[in-house]
């Protein structure tokens, strides 16, 4: 028996690509999921794999910090020792699909955003400004 978990997330560090003795690709990107909200709110950090001939692609060139993708595949869960001598919990999720959502978080500051001054309206567009109308006829 399987089992699929779905969830979108944010890549914490870029995706990195290791080869197996075997010569099989072998993807790595670490993805947190928020869960809950307000003061309960957490974040679960997953360590996502893909294998095989899907890990050999350019995926990894787009697996950047920051980007928003949607993850699909098998949850398993384990356990270990860390330095500390706290046992951990480890989430890792064997990937049938990422999907890139989103675009990736912008960190340059130097941008700025277009001055609407300076977008022109063509003068064939009529403005109409209604109130918002929430009431959806469908």
């Amino acid at each position: 028996m399987s089992n699929v978990f779905s969830f979108t997330g944010t890549v914490g560090r870029d995706a990195e690509v290791r080869y197996a003795p075997s010569g099989m690709a072998i993807l790595n990107v670490t993805v947190a999921n928020n869960i809950g909200f307000g003061d309960k709110q957490q974040t679960l950090w997953i360590r996502v794999v893909l294998f095989g001939k899907r890990a050999e692609g350019q995926l990894q060139n787009y697996l950047k910090k920051g980007q928003q993708v949607f993850v699909s595949g098998e949850l398993s869960q384990s356990e270990y020792t860390g330095n500390d001598g706290v046992t951990k919990t480890s989430l890792e999720l064997n990937a049938n699909i990422i999907d890139l959502i989103g675009k990736k978080s912008e960190t340059n500051t130097s941008m700025t955003p277009r001055d609407k001054s300076t977008i022109k309206q063509s003068p064939n567009v009529e403005t109409y400004d209604a109130p918002y109308d929430d009431d959806i006829p469908f």
